[in-house]
Order: structure tokens, then C-alpha cells, then sequence
């Protein structure tokens, strides 16, 4: 089985090239499209809620519902992948996420949106983080960072090119022919990829990048905490917490900034921009965190990415013209991307590796209910006062406790 591979090395061998930047490569892949297809909710949220009537509540009830299915999930997902490893992971999820988007091209009721798209393609969004990330953690030790940094860039630059695009399909057929058509190729290439998927380098005779025989001979870096021993410790409920602030100020803006935008006169075009930057910028913020943090660990680079998350939230409640908004955008897509990019650097540097995949699938579900949670409260506010301005300070507060949360963050007792 995948999870006693860690004993299995009898010899090594030193290939021409090394597979691990194969998984590398597919991981990027599918965060491209997965999370790139589900972050542009954004853009199809007001020809939903106008066509049919809904407000901006009960329409981002079906994101919100999406995020926390997806982060509960993820939690099975990451356990799945510690006992069979990724491919049929992956490859189940990659057929419900694109079921899904296909399907979305189908809806006329409410109870339909939240059926699609909460909970089918919710439920296909719980493998794209954690089967591939605890991959690539098992792929690599000395460059861990900036590998897992590399494949989160896939979020990045998958919300840089599907919003728009989507916007595209939209203004020149319909939301609906954009879901098919994005809903079509996530599911073929999710399931291709998938099948090159390979759980860890020691069923290859080969050894993780960064580790010597030596190591590998005491199993060191197998070694690690149990869910159970993870789940006793409060490093890890902090670290939920944390993640739990990360997403609600996230997904806040990423269901809500491009209505904010057009309701203050810009086009849609603009709104789907804005959305586009963020995940542009997030590109060097995951990279540029994952190289700072294999030099010099994860709480500084993690507290000064929440730093500038919260700047740039109380920036834009002061936006109002253009270039402030890019200006928020830009600040808010760098912080993004370096606190995605230490999620599972940090579940390995706090409880190593045995159960790295389930551990960080309890951790991450912390992100998925602030994502879930932010963009209904959003919404709900929006209704009530009809601004966001409400919204965004209190996502700005919530940031301010990450900071304080992450400043006591630090390792537990070894075990």
C-alpha cells in the first residue's frame, strides 16, 4: 500500500530526469483548471442573479456551499491519497468538478444551482489541493517550498485566464455555452492528467529531491505525527484558525469584487480584470514564499503575507478610482499567493509527513469554511445596506486576528 512505501528503498538510482517535476507539472495543471473554473463564480454571479431574479445572498450561497463542502471533504481526500495515493483520487474528482460545470449550463432553479455547483462541483473541488500538494511534499524535502510554490501558481494563473475568458463566452454567446465549454475541458484534461499522477519516488527506486541514502535508510523524513496526535496538539487548531481568516477575507473578494466594481460604474470587463490580477500577482507571491521559505521556515514569510492581506483590505475601503483598485488587487494577489503556497509546507514542518495528507486536509478545511463563510456574510450585508463596505472592514479585522494568531504559532513537542 502507498503509505508503507517509506520502507521500501533497496537501492536508488540517479535517472536522466527526474519524475518529480512530472508531478509538478500535473498538480499545476489541475489547480490551473480547477480553481480557475471555481474562482470565476464571480463573473457569471450577476447574469445568474439577474436572469432569475435571486439575490446576492441566496446566489453566493451556492459558492459558499461549494467551499465548505469541498474543504470537509478534502479532509477524506487527503486520507484517500495517504492510503491509495492520487491517481484515482484525482481522477474521481476530476470527473465530478467537470459533471458539474456541465451541468451549471443546464440550471433554471435555485435548488439546481446549489446542486451543481455547491455540491457536485464542490465535492470534485476537495481533491485539487491536498492529493497533489501531499504529493509533491513526498516528491521533494530540500526544495519543498518553492516546488509547492510551483504548483499553486497553477491557481494563479488559472484565475488570471479562465475569468476572462469566461467573461468572453459570456458577452459573445451566453453564460451557459461558457459552462460547457469550460466545464468540457477541465473534464478531459483533469482525467488525463491524472493517470501520470505517481504517489511517491520510492516505488520507482528512487529517492525524494533533497534526500541522501543515509536519511532514507532511518526513514526520518516518513516520520510524523498521527491525525490523532495532530488533532490533541493546539498548533494545529491555530493553524486552522488562521486559514480559516485567510479564506474568509479571500473568497470575500473573489465572489464579491467584480459586482463592487460594476457597482460603483465600471464595466464587467473591469470587474472579471480585477479578479484576473489577483491570481496574476498570486503567481509571484506563491513563488517568491516558497523559495523564502525553504531558507527560513514558514512563520515570517506567513505573518508578512497576512500583513499585507490586511493593508490591502482597509486600502479598498478607500477605493475609488481605478488605479487604486489594481493597486489593491495587485497587494492582495501577492500576500494570496505566498499564503497558499505555505499550506503544506508548514502541515510538514509542524507534523512532518506519516500522515501529511490527512493532517492538511483538517488544516485546510479551516480555509474552506472562511471561504465559505465570508462571501454569504458579504452578501447578506449587501442586501441589508447595499454597499460592501461593511463587508470588507470586517474582513480587514478578521485578517488583523491572523496576524495575531500566526505571531504564536510554532512547533509542537517532537514526538
Amino acid at each position: 500500500m502507498p503509505e508503507q512505501e517509506v520502507s521500501n528503498v533497496t537501492s536508488t538510482k540517479k535517472p536522466g530526469f527526474f519524475y518529480g517535476y512530472v508531478i509538478v507539472f500535473i498538480g499545476f495543471v489541475n489547480m490551473l483548471l480547477m480553481f480557475g473554473a471555481f474562482y470565476s463564480f464571480g463573473v457569471f454571479f450577476k447574469p445568474l442573479s439577474t436572469d432569475f431574479g435571486w439575490t446576492r445572498a441566496t446566489t453566493s450561497g451556492a459558492y459558499s456551499l461549494g467551499m465548505f463542502l469541498s474543504g470537509l471533504l478534502a479532509i477524506v481526500m487527503g486520507k484517500l491519497t495517504d492510503r491509495f495515493g492520487p491517481r484515482i483520487v484525482m481522477s474521481l474528482c476530476g470527473l465530478l468538478f467537470g459533471l458539474g460545470l456541465l451541468l451549471m449550463s443546464r440550471v433554471s432553479n435555485i435548488w439546481q444551482l446549489y446542486l451543481f455547483y455547491g455540491v457536485v462541483v464542490g465535492v470534485g473541488l476537495s481533491g485539487a489541493f491536498v492529493p497533489p500538494l501531499s504529493t509533491v511534499a513526498r516528491w521533494f524535502v530540500k526544495r519543498r517550498g518553492i516546488m509547492t510554490g510551483f504548483v499553486v501558481a497553477g491557481i494563479g494563473v488559472g484565475t488570471l485566464i479562465i475569468p476572462p475568458v469566461a467573461t468572453w463566452l459570456i458577452e459573445k454567446w451566453d453564460w451557459r455555452t461558457a459552462y460547457i465549454v469550460i466545464g468540457a475541458v477541465a473534464l478531459v484534461l483533469i482525467i488525463l492528467s491524472a493517470q501520470f499522477l505517481k504517489f511517491g519516488p520510492r516505488r520507482m527506486g528512487l529517492l525524494p529531491d533533497g534526500e541522501t541514502e543515509e536519511a532514507a535508510g532511518l526513514n526520518l523524513h516518513a516520520r510524523g505525527f498521527s491525525l490523532r496526535e495532530a488533532m490533541g496538539s493546539w498548533q494545529l487548531w491555530v493553524l486552522f484558525s488562521i486559514l480559516f481568516c485567510f479564506g474568509y477575507c479571500l473568497h470575500t473578494v473573489l465572489a464579491h469584487i467584480a459586482n463592487h466594481a460594476t457597482d460603483l460604474g465600471f464595466s464587467a470587463t473591469v470587474g472579471a480584470g480585477l479578479v484576473a490580477v489577483v491570481g496574476g500577482l498570486s503567481v509571484a507571491g506563491r513563488i517568491a514564499t516558497g523559495s523564502i521559505t525553504d531558507r527560513v521556515g514558514s512563520k515570517p514569510p506567513l505573518i508578512i503575507n497576512l500583513i499585507l492581506m490586511s493593508g490591502a483590505l482597509f486600502w479598498l475601503l478607500a477605493a475609488g478610482e481605478l488605479w487604486m483598485f489594481y493597486l489593491f488587487a495587485i497587494v492582495l494577489g501577492f500576500a494570496y499567493g505566498g499564503l497558499a503556497a505555505m499550506e503544506s509546507p508548514i502541515v510538514a514542518e509542524l507534523f512532518g509527513l506519516s500522515s501529511h495528507g490527512v493532517i492538511m486536509g483538517v488544516a485546510s478545511f479551516g480555509y474552506t469554511a472562511g471561504g465559505a463563510v465570508g462571501p454569504l456574510v458579504a452578501g447578506s450585508i449587501f442586501d441589508t445596506f447595499a454597499s460592501y463596505q461593511i463587508a470588507f472592514l470586517i474582513c480587514a479585522v478578521v485578517c488583523i486576528s491572523g496576524i495575531v494568531l500566526a505571531w504564536r504559532l510554532k512547533p509542537p513537542a517532537s514526538i
